[in-house]
């Protein structure tokens, strides 16, 4: 029986792989499109892979490897049925900014693959475990402002980088600043190559009129095959132009990175970033494309799928991946309906490194270049960064903080620097929440902020505050500072009625706070009263001992109860609502 039920297991666990399942629920109509498909993805499969590969500075060949090996990696791991994986123009400043320092010494190609391929593994790892502990809420840490700020600066990156290979020079900087000033010096030098230029410039030109104005038309492979044609008639090689050069032939081997302990360090730290990165435009595509299918997003195994996918590409000479929404969107305008549009692809990218490895050797370095360009213009958002500065001035600042934090110190304290500004932006929100003082407003019910409606009348000797926020450690003393400015009023109220829905929670520290605050309320005659407190922090207070100086006839289940009760105590009535607002003490200025 045991070995039955194990085997049962197995069988269950094999059953539940995702590329499984989709086999088994292929529907043989959906073969022609797939293949179509697959095949119209290969056209923008292998130029761009060459390029981010070259942008990630390593040799053209490990793009394609990458892209053949984490498409079956992700074909038999990964939960959506179009989700297409690849080289990513966000993470090749990443990878090269990781792995470019380590072998500066000696330059060597090999190495670089190595440490790439390391890098992969480590994604790889990060991902599965994080998928594993269920972390997937950590793609959250980014928020929308700081990841515009993030990409406008890697976009810019991206651009000033590429510009001299686009003109057909070599500028050698360390930093945005210093690329900008050896381009500035190396264009007014002359060294610019006038065919390089042409062919880089005009690939620009050419595809970005082609996605504008006729986005059905494959606008990368239209400007690769006009390219070749182009250094091939032209002889462009003779006049300056770098060329790709006939890439190795046949499929990679598989092949263990060897790495030197002493470079564990600094891969792990660019691995966490890049995963970080990863994970966000997988989850953020997943969702975008499983919305138009009518798939549920599995946030989890999207993290499994692209752990498999770069633990795939890591053991044959390949980098890092993340999804690509430009080549999801290809194959869903080609009509592809699952993974296996994926696999054609990767098998196409074999057969050409088999049969054709010389089919793109006279390709121009500009060419790619101008492929790389286009995509970091997609990346940016300029339009999303005015629209801050015109809503919201402090997300605007947070915006340009992470672009100038890319832009100055590189890609990946930016990363950090976007993570970090995202989480501070969330202490401070918790740290000065929004609060306010209520009144009552003649046709509505309940309760309303008097920033709104400054006409609230409110009960003479009694003041409603409301604290949007759970009460802890780092907020208590601004709560406690507010409520002893609203009991030193003239007149003082007697009580001060706290509108407690918001509060999700309150700490130990936030309850000693508490505790003080009462008792030196009560020696000044004012009564601290909770309403609407949620069951769960009630019992909070009282596990705390905060009821021995919290009378526990204070605590009332709505604002409602607690008004009532006051009047029935003091005989308060309401006042009337006037032009310069109800009595009391003025409301809390804003946070």
């Amino acid at each position: 029986m045991t070995i039955r039920h194990d085997g049962h297991g197995v069988l269950a666990h094999v059953r539940s792989v995702p590329g499984i399942r989709a086999a088994k629920s292929y529907r043989r109509a959906w073969l022609p499109k797939d293949l179509v498909a697959g095949v119209v993805l290969t056209t923008l499969l292998v130029p761009q892979g060459m390029a981010y590969a070259e942008l990630a500075g390593l040799p053209a060949i490990t793009g394609l490897y990458t892209s053949m090996l984490c498409l079956l990696g992700y074909a038999v791991f990964g939960p959506s049925r179009i989700l297409v994986l690849g080289p990513d123009s966000s993470l090749g400043p990443m990878i090269a900014a990781t792995v470019l320092p380590l072998v500066a010494a000696d330059g060597d190609p090999d190495r670089a693959v190595a440490l790439a391929s390391m890098l992969a593994v480590m994604v790889a790892a990060i991902m599965i475990l994080a998928s594993v502990a269920k972390l997937g809420f950590i793609a959250d840490l980014i928020s929308k402002p700081t990841m515009i700020g993030y990409m406008n600066g890697l976009a810019l990156t991206i651009l000033v980088g590429q510009l001299p290979k686009l003109l057909g020079f070599d500028v050698d900087a360390d930093n945005l600043i210093g690329e900008c000033a050896g381009l500035v010096r190396m264009v007014a030098d002359g060294a610019t190559v006038p065919a390089a230029a042409a062919v880089g410039l005009g690939g620009i030109a050419l595809i970005l009129f082609l996605q504008r104005f006729l986005p059905k038309v494959p606008a990368v492979l239209v400007m690769v095959v006009l390219a070749i044609a182009a250094a091939t008639f032209f002889d462009l090689a003779e006049r300056g132009v770098g060329l790709v050069g006939v890439l190795p032939e046949g499929f990679p081997p598989f092949t263990v990175p060897d790495v030197r302990p002493s470079d564990l360090a600094p891969l792990l730290a660019g691995a966490l970033g890049i995963a970080l990165v990863s994970l966000a435009d997988t989850i953020s595509n997943a969702s975008a494309f499983a919305a138009r299918t009518g798939q549920e997003v599995r946030g989890n195994q999207e993290m499994s799928g692209v752990g498999a996918a770069n633990l795939a590409a890591a053991f044959f000479q390949g980098f890092p991946v993340s999804s690509s929404g430009s080549r999801t969107a290809v194959a869903e305008r080609a009509g592809a309906r699952s993974q296996l549009t994926g696999v054609v692809g990767a098998g196409l990218i074999a057969l050409m490194l088999v049969l054709a490895p010389g089919l793109f050797r006279n390709l121009p370095q500009p060419a790619l270049a101008a492929v790389v360009i286009t995509a970091s213009l997609s990346l940016a958002d300029v339009p999303g960064a005015v629209r801050l500065w015109r809503q919201r001035r402090t997300e605007f600042l947070l915006c340009f903080a992470a672009f100038a934090g890319v832009a100055l110190l590189g890609v990946l304290p930016g990363i950090a620097i976007a993570v970090g500004l995202s989480v501070l932006n969330v202490f401070r929100r918790a740290w000065w929440p929004y609060d306010t003082v209520l009144g009552r407003v003649p046709g509505l019910e309940g309760y309303h902020d008097v920033r709104s409606y400054p006409g609230a009348g409110r009960l003479p000797g009694l003041v409603i505050y409301r604290f949007d926020a759970p009460l802890f450690f780092a907020n208590a003393k601004t709560f406690r500072d507010e409520v002893r400015r609203l009991a030193a009023a003239d007149p003082r109220p007697g009580w001060i009625v706290v509108a407690a829905e918001p509060m999700t929670d309150v700490d130990t520290t936030a309850a000693d706070i508490l505790e003080d605050l009462d008792e030196s309320l009560n020696a000044a005659g004012v009564h601290l009263v909770f309403a609407e407190l949620k069951d769960p922090v009630r019992r909070k207070i009282e596990r705390y001992g905060l009821t021995r100086t919290i009378d526990p006839r204070h605590f009332f289940p709505t604002v409602e109860a607690a008004v009532a009760a006051f009047r029935l105590r003091t005989g308060a009535e309401w006042t009337a609502p006037g032009p310069d607002g109800a009595t009391g003490p003025p409301p809390t200025g804003p946070k």
